[in-house]
Protein backbone atom coordinates (compact mmCIF):
# COMPACT_ATOMS: atom_id res chain seq x y z
CA UNK A 1 0.00 0.00 0.00
CA UNK A 2 0.55 3.56 -0.30
CA UNK A 3 1.09 5.19 2.90
CA UNK A 4 1.82 8.29 4.33
CA UNK A 5 2.92 9.61 7.59
CA UNK A 6 2.88 13.02 9.13
CA UNK A 7 5.14 13.19 11.70
CA UNK A 8 7.37 10.38 10.75
CA UNK A 9 10.74 12.20 11.25
CA UNK A 10 10.19 12.12 15.15
CA UNK A 11 11.00 9.77 17.58
CA UNK A 12 7.81 6.98 17.49
CA UNK A 13 6.54 8.18 13.84
CA UNK A 14 9.84 7.41 12.68
CA UNK A 15 9.92 3.61 13.76
CA UNK A 16 6.75 3.39 12.19
CA UNK A 17 7.64 4.37 9.14
CA UNK A 18 10.68 1.87 9.20
CA UNK A 19 7.96 -0.83 10.45
CA UNK A 20 5.95 0.16 7.19
CA UNK A 21 8.58 -0.35 4.88
CA UNK A 22 9.87 -3.45 5.76
CA UNK A 23 6.57 -4.61 5.45
CA UNK A 24 6.83 -3.52 2.22
CA UNK A 25 4.86 -0.57 1.65
CA UNK A 26 5.38 2.68 0.07
CA UNK A 27 6.31 5.25 2.52
CA UNK A 28 6.10 8.85 2.46
CA UNK A 29 7.18 11.05 5.28
CA UNK A 30 5.71 14.62 6.03
CA UNK A 31 7.20 16.83 8.45
CA UNK A 32 8.86 20.07 9.12
CA UNK A 33 12.44 18.45 9.59
CA UNK A 34 14.00 15.97 7.57
CA UNK A 35 14.20 12.51 8.86
CA UNK A 36 17.75 11.73 10.16
CA UNK A 37 16.77 7.73 9.53
CA UNK A 38 15.46 8.24 6.34
CA UNK A 39 15.44 5.03 4.48
CA UNK A 40 16.22 5.13 0.38
CA UNK A 41 12.98 3.11 -0.52
CA UNK A 42 11.09 6.06 1.46
CA UNK A 43 10.28 9.07 0.22
CA UNK A 44 10.48 12.78 2.30
CA UNK A 45 8.33 15.14 1.92
CA UNK A 46 9.82 18.39 4.24
CA UNK A 47 6.43 20.75 4.90
CA UNK A 48 3.67 21.59 7.73
CA UNK A 49 0.88 19.76 8.44
CA UNK A 50 -1.17 23.61 8.57
CA UNK A 51 0.03 24.17 5.47
CA UNK A 52 -3.18 23.28 2.88
CA UNK A 53 -1.20 22.60 -0.47
CA UNK A 54 1.54 20.28 1.38
CA UNK A 55 -1.06 17.95 3.40
CA UNK A 56 -2.80 18.58 -0.26
CA UNK A 57 0.33 16.77 -1.73
CA UNK A 58 0.67 14.21 0.87
CA UNK A 59 -2.62 12.52 0.81
CA UNK A 60 -2.92 12.37 -3.06
CA UNK A 61 -2.65 8.51 -3.80
CA UNK A 62 -2.22 7.28 -0.73
CA UNK A 63 -4.35 3.97 0.21
CA UNK A 64 -3.55 5.38 4.11
CA UNK A 65 -2.36 8.34 6.08
CA UNK A 66 -1.12 7.80 9.89
CA UNK A 67 -0.81 11.21 11.62
CA UNK A 68 2.00 11.41 14.39
CA UNK A 69 2.55 14.89 14.12
CA UNK A 70 2.09 17.32 16.73
CA UNK A 71 3.53 18.61 20.38
CA UNK A 72 3.13 15.23 22.00
CA UNK A 73 5.12 16.46 25.32
CA UNK A 74 2.51 17.28 28.43
CA UNK A 75 4.92 20.02 29.89
CA UNK A 76 5.26 21.54 26.38
CA UNK A 77 1.58 21.26 25.57
CA UNK A 78 0.84 23.42 28.96
CA UNK A 79 3.58 25.84 28.48
CA UNK A 80 2.40 26.48 24.72
CA UNK A 81 -1.38 25.87 24.28
CA UNK A 82 -2.24 27.94 21.51
CA UNK A 83 0.45 26.00 19.13
CA UNK A 84 -0.93 22.83 20.40
CA UNK A 85 -4.40 23.41 19.51
CA UNK A 86 -3.07 24.67 16.19
CA UNK A 87 -0.44 21.96 15.66
CA UNK A 88 -2.35 19.21 17.36
CA UNK A 89 -6.48 20.01 16.79
CA UNK A 90 -5.94 22.57 13.68
CA UNK A 91 -3.58 20.11 11.93
CA UNK A 92 -5.88 17.00 12.64
CA UNK A 93 -8.54 18.26 10.87
CA UNK A 94 -6.65 19.71 8.00
CA UNK A 95 -5.40 16.15 7.30
CA UNK A 96 -8.83 14.70 7.77
CA UNK A 97 -10.40 17.20 5.19
CA UNK A 98 -7.26 16.21 2.92
CA UNK A 99 -8.16 12.46 3.71
CA UNK A 100 -11.83 12.81 2.67
CA UNK A 101 -11.31 14.80 -0.66
CA UNK A 102 -8.98 12.23 -1.74
CA UNK A 103 -10.85 9.16 -0.74
CA UNK A 104 -8.07 7.75 1.83
CA UNK A 105 -9.25 4.27 2.55
CA UNK A 106 -8.19 4.89 6.37
CA UNK A 107 -6.90 7.15 8.71
CA UNK A 108 -4.97 6.35 11.59
CA UNK A 109 -3.82 8.71 14.72
CA UNK A 110 -1.70 8.30 17.36
CA UNK A 111 -4.05 9.82 20.56
CA UNK A 112 -2.50 8.18 24.30
CA UNK A 113 -3.94 6.78 27.00
CA UNK A 114 -4.51 10.04 28.77
CA UNK A 115 -7.33 11.17 26.46
CA UNK A 116 -10.44 10.51 28.62
CA UNK A 117 -8.57 10.76 31.98
CA UNK A 118 -8.25 14.08 34.29
CA UNK A 119 -4.59 14.28 34.01
CA UNK A 120 -2.73 15.68 30.83
CA UNK A 121 -3.04 19.09 30.79
CA UNK A 122 -3.81 20.82 27.82
CA UNK A 123 -2.19 17.72 25.76
CA UNK A 124 -5.17 15.67 26.67
CA UNK A 125 -7.36 18.45 25.73
CA UNK A 126 -5.97 18.47 22.16
CA UNK A 127 -6.07 14.30 21.89
CA UNK A 128 -9.89 14.59 22.82
CA UNK A 129 -10.41 17.04 19.89
CA UNK A 130 -9.27 15.38 17.86
CA UNK A 131 -10.27 11.82 18.49
CA UNK A 132 -14.06 13.29 18.65
CA UNK A 133 -13.62 15.15 14.81
CA UNK A 134 -12.29 11.90 13.65
CA UNK A 135 -15.28 9.83 14.74
CA UNK A 136 -17.50 12.76 13.30
CA UNK A 137 -16.28 12.76 10.02
CA UNK A 138 -16.82 8.93 9.83
CA UNK A 139 -20.06 9.18 10.92
CA UNK A 140 -20.39 12.19 8.34
CA UNK A 141 -18.33 11.24 5.44
CA UNK A 142 -17.61 7.49 6.17
CA UNK A 143 -13.72 8.39 6.42
CA UNK A 144 -12.56 5.17 7.49
CA UNK A 145 -10.05 5.25 10.81
CA UNK A 146 -8.12 3.26 13.70
CA UNK A 147 -7.40 5.46 16.73
CA UNK A 148 -4.13 4.29 18.85
CA UNK A 149 -4.37 5.34 22.75
CA UNK A 150 -0.52 4.88 23.05
CA UNK A 151 0.97 4.56 26.87
CA UNK A 152 4.27 5.56 28.12
CA UNK A 153 7.13 5.27 25.39
CA UNK A 154 10.83 4.35 25.64
CA UNK A 155 13.45 3.64 23.44
CA UNK A 156 15.70 4.31 20.35
CA UNK A 157 15.83 7.67 18.78
CA UNK A 158 13.99 9.75 22.07
CA UNK A 159 15.18 13.04 23.57
CA UNK A 160 15.33 14.78 26.69
CA UNK A 161 11.61 15.22 26.35
CA UNK A 162 10.63 11.24 26.91
CA UNK A 163 10.90 10.28 30.49
CA UNK A 164 12.90 7.19 30.82
CA UNK A 165 15.74 8.95 28.58
CA UNK A 166 15.82 12.19 30.78
CA UNK A 167 15.80 10.09 34.12
CA UNK A 168 18.91 7.89 32.69
CA UNK A 169 20.46 10.87 31.54
CA UNK A 170 20.09 13.40 34.89
CA UNK A 171 21.48 9.96 36.67
CA UNK A 172 24.67 9.36 34.69
CA UNK A 173 25.80 12.89 34.71
CA UNK A 174 24.54 14.29 37.72
CA UNK A 175 23.97 11.05 40.23
CA UNK A 176 19.98 12.40 40.60
CA UNK A 177 17.06 12.49 39.06
CA UNK A 178 14.17 14.72 39.82
CA UNK A 179 10.35 13.66 39.04
CA UNK A 180 7.17 16.20 39.36
CA UNK A 181 4.77 13.19 40.68
CA UNK A 182 4.88 10.82 44.05
CA UNK A 183 7.13 7.68 44.13
CA UNK A 184 3.91 5.50 44.20
CA UNK A 185 2.77 6.82 40.69
CA UNK A 186 2.23 3.71 38.64
CA UNK A 187 3.40 3.56 34.71
CA UNK A 188 3.39 0.43 32.36
CA UNK A 189 6.34 1.70 30.13
CA UNK A 190 6.16 0.05 26.35
CA UNK A 191 9.14 -0.08 24.46
CA UNK A 192 8.95 1.51 20.81
CA UNK A 193 9.98 -1.21 19.35
CA UNK A 194 6.79 -2.92 20.68
CA UNK A 195 4.69 -0.31 19.96
CA UNK A 196 5.20 0.07 16.43
CA UNK A 197 4.99 -3.62 15.98
CA UNK A 198 1.21 -3.26 17.45
CA UNK A 199 0.97 -0.54 15.34
CA UNK A 200 1.32 -2.78 12.13
CA UNK A 201 -0.44 -5.31 13.27
CA UNK A 202 -3.80 -2.88 13.24
CA UNK A 203 -3.22 -2.54 9.34
CA UNK A 204 -6.01 -5.62 9.33
CA UNK A 205 -9.14 -4.78 8.12
CA UNK A 206 -10.65 -5.81 11.87
CA UNK A 207 -9.27 -3.17 12.99
CA UNK A 208 -10.92 -0.49 11.15
CA UNK A 209 -13.01 1.81 13.09
CA UNK A 210 -11.16 0.94 16.23
CA UNK A 211 -10.04 2.43 19.35
CA UNK A 212 -6.93 0.35 20.26
CA UNK A 213 -4.44 0.60 23.78
CA UNK A 214 -1.09 0.48 23.04
CA UNK A 215 0.72 -0.20 26.06
CA UNK A 216 3.21 -2.01 28.42
CA UNK A 217 2.67 -4.75 29.72
CA UNK A 218 5.03 -4.84 32.93
CA UNK A 219 3.15 -2.07 35.54
CA UNK A 220 6.35 -0.37 37.52
CA UNK A 221 5.90 2.02 40.21
CA UNK A 222 8.11 4.97 39.60
CA UNK A 223 10.09 4.72 43.00
CA UNK A 224 10.74 1.18 41.85
CA UNK A 225 11.68 2.07 38.42
CA UNK A 226 14.32 4.87 40.06
CA UNK A 227 15.92 1.95 42.40
CA UNK A 228 16.56 -0.43 39.62
CA UNK A 229 18.65 2.74 37.14
CA UNK A 230 20.11 3.44 40.74
CA UNK A 231 21.43 -0.70 40.73
CA UNK A 232 21.80 -1.39 37.14
CA UNK A 233 24.63 2.23 37.56
CA UNK A 234 26.05 0.50 40.70
CA UNK A 235 25.36 4.11 42.54
CA UNK A 236 22.99 5.27 44.99
CA UNK A 237 20.99 8.04 43.36
CA UNK A 238 19.45 11.18 45.03
CA UNK A 239 15.86 11.15 43.88
CA UNK A 240 13.98 14.42 44.17
CA UNK A 241 10.22 14.03 44.19
CA UNK A 242 7.80 17.45 43.62
CA UNK A 243 4.67 15.85 44.31
CA UNK A 244 3.33 18.61 41.70
CA UNK A 245 -0.63 17.38 41.64
CA UNK A 246 -0.53 20.43 38.73
CA UNK A 247 2.28 18.69 36.62
CA UNK A 248 -0.52 17.19 34.62
CA UNK A 249 0.80 13.17 35.16
CA UNK A 250 -1.60 10.75 36.68
CA UNK A 251 -0.93 9.06 39.84
CA UNK A 252 -2.04 4.86 39.16
CA UNK A 253 -4.20 5.40 35.85
CA UNK A 254 -4.88 7.83 33.27
CA UNK A 255 -8.23 6.73 32.85
CA UNK A 256 -11.77 8.07 34.56
CA UNK A 257 -15.15 7.35 32.82
CA UNK A 258 -14.17 6.13 29.05
CA UNK A 259 -17.35 7.12 26.74
CA UNK A 260 -15.86 4.92 24.03
CA UNK A 261 -13.85 1.56 25.27
CA UNK A 262 -10.49 0.84 23.71
CA UNK A 263 -9.37 -2.33 23.29
CA UNK A 264 -5.27 -3.53 24.06
CA UNK A 265 -2.76 -4.93 21.83
CA UNK A 266 0.02 -6.38 22.90
CA UNK A 267 2.46 -8.01 20.35
CA UNK A 268 3.07 -11.49 21.12
CA UNK A 269 6.86 -10.67 21.95
CA UNK A 270 7.96 -7.95 23.80
CA UNK A 271 11.28 -6.11 25.06
CA UNK A 272 11.85 -6.89 29.17
CA UNK A 273 11.93 -3.40 30.86
CA UNK A 274 14.92 -4.12 32.45
CA UNK A 275 16.91 -4.97 29.16
CA UNK A 276 14.99 -2.11 27.49
CA UNK A 277 16.94 0.09 29.69
CA UNK A 278 20.18 -0.77 29.66
CA UNK A 279 20.18 -0.11 26.06
CA UNK A 280 18.95 3.23 26.69
CA UNK A 281 21.83 3.45 29.46
CA UNK A 282 24.09 2.30 26.77
CA UNK A 283 23.17 5.49 24.03
CA UNK A 284 23.07 7.65 26.79
CA UNK A 285 26.87 6.89 28.03
CA UNK A 286 27.83 6.60 24.31
CA UNK A 287 26.51 10.09 23.83
CA UNK A 288 28.49 11.93 26.76
CA UNK A 289 31.53 9.74 26.01
CA UNK A 290 31.88 9.92 22.00
CA UNK A 291 35.98 8.85 22.81
CA UNK A 292 34.69 5.61 23.35
CA UNK A 293 33.92 2.49 21.53
CA UNK A 294 32.29 -0.96 22.36
CA UNK A 295 34.74 -3.56 21.66
CA UNK A 296 34.33 -7.38 23.02
CA UNK A 297 31.57 -5.98 25.27
CA UNK A 298 33.99 -3.43 26.86
CA UNK A 299 34.14 0.53 26.17
CA UNK A 300 37.92 1.13 25.41
CA UNK A 301 39.31 4.36 24.29
CA UNK A 302 39.92 5.34 20.41
CA UNK A 303 43.41 6.32 19.70
CA UNK A 304 43.54 9.93 18.59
Amino acid sequence: MKITVFGGSGFLGSHICDKLSEAGHHVTIVDVQPSPWLRPDQTMLQGSILDEETVRRAVDGADMVFNYAGIADIGEANNRPVDTARLNVVGNVMALEACRQAGVKRYVFASSLYVYGKSGGFYRCSKQSCEIYIENYQAMHHLPYTILRYGSLYGPRADQRNAIHRFVHEALTTGSITYYGAPTALREYVHVDDASTATLMILDPEFENQNIIISGNQPMRVGDLFKMIGEMLGKELTINFQNDPNSGHYQITPYSFMPKIGRKLVPPLTVDLGQGILRVMEEAHKAEHPELQSEGGYLVATDD
